[in-house]
């Protein structure tokens, strides 16, 4: 898969899914660290990438439908995660094939207990 990974995860979190045999691009090594919610979306959109994200702004499918991305995931994880839990999780979740089959078009709220899918 191809991932797209929201300023407001861990560096190293790139690098994880790449290990994992994936294509994953960070947003801030594109110029697009700062980028509006909107311009992030459309760019994954675009490009067919899955955007990983811990904005819940994202989870709105009025705004972001997800039938019309390659995926979304947002990783539902407390404030006080630090990077090495966070960057758990996501790997967590990347090796489970099943949910990777059924990610194109869908939304993933990630828990480090549960995922929860759905469409549009």
């Amino acid at each position: 898969m191809r991932f797209l990974l929201d300023a407001n995860l861990p560096r190293r979190a790139a690098e994880a899914v790449r290990a994992l045999g994936h294509d994953c691009t960070d947003v801030r090594d594109i110029q697009m660290g700062g980028t509006t919610d909107l311009l992030i979306a459309a760019h994954a959109r675009e490009h067919l990438l899955t955007l990983v994200t811990r904005d819940f702004d994202f989870s709105d499918i009025r705004n972001y439908p997800p039938g019309q991305y390659a995926g979304i995931v947002v990783l539902d994880l407390p404030d006080s995660s630090t990077a090495e839990f966070i960057v758990a999780v996501l790997i967590s979740f990347v090796k489970n094939q099943s949910v990777m089959d059924s990610l194109p078009g869908h939304l993933a709220i990630v828990r480090p207990d549960r995922i929860r899918l759905r469409s549009s």
